[in-house]
């Protein structure tokens, strides 16, 4: 688990990236503005921070910029932006980002850039050059185009979770003797359990098996009930 920044003026943006970021296990701090980024930084010391680039008072890239100027960016910084382009990417890079998101923010690509930049070490300052890292030997490139449906029903290889202890069994039996709503929930919250057990945990199999989209998913798993904990345990440290 990591405690994760996230830095975005928009309200709806805040809660998808904490509801999909806590359900992955890590911990969440938000701020809608640079001023409230500043005194998180201040307060806690996060593992990684997911920072917008267009802000009302002052934009990702300044507040970028401050954090290097100062010292303070010792933790791997992913930019998102919905208007931004490749030179708005390649100018985050140099300035010590670690890689960009394109809005709208596609749940694999969140996830991939989440692993990836937890997994790489803190970022050193930019090179006298100007140039940018690139890929593989640190660039990183803008990845324009995919939308968030279209991410939520691919795989792109996120790392797998542990395995499920004593997960339940194929073959079970139900009282049917109870009201029609009653039975079917209790035989969706047994079906979701067995392949969430058969897949190790894994989210993104279990949505593909099942042909529901990744947040559908989460949330009929909540409405039945479902222990998403043993989810957790799979996620990055």
């Amino acid at each position: 688990m990591a405690t994760i920044l996230v830095v975005d003026d928009e309200m709806g943006i805040r809660a998808l990236l904490s509801e999909i970021l806590t359900d992955e296990g890590h911990s969440v701090e938000l701020a809608e503005n640079a001023a409230q980024a500043r005194a998180a930084r201040e307060r806690m010391r996060p593992d990684l921070v997911l920072l917008d680039i267009w802000m009302p008072d002052v934009d990702g890239i300044t507040l970028l910029k401050e954090w290097g100027a100062t010292g303070l960016l010792n933790m791997p910084v992913v930019m998102m932006s919905g208007h931004g382009t490749i030179d708005t990417a390649v100018e985050a890079t140099k300035f010590g980002a670690m890689a960009f998101l394109e809005k709208p923010i596609t749940l694999q690509k969140l996830l991939r850039a989440v692993e990836q930049a937890l997994a790489r070490a803190v970022p050193k300052a930019p090179p006298a050059s100007g140039l940018s890292p690139v890929a593989g030997n640190g660039i990183f490139r803008a990845e324009p185009g995919l939308t968030v449906e279209a991410a939520m029903t691919g795989g792109m290889g996120l790392p797998v979770p542990m395995p499920v202890e004593l997960g339940p069994q194929s073959e079970q039996s139900f009282d049917l003797d109870r009201p029609l709503r009653e039975a079917r929930d209790a035989f969706e919250k047994s079906y979701f359990e067995f392949h969430l057990a058969r897949e190790n945990g894994s989210m993104t199999r279990v949505a593909e098996k099942t042909g529901l989209e990744r947040t559908h998913l989460y949330r009929k798993l909540k409405q039945l009930g479902v222990d998403l904990s043993r989810n957790k345990r799979g996620t990055l440290a």
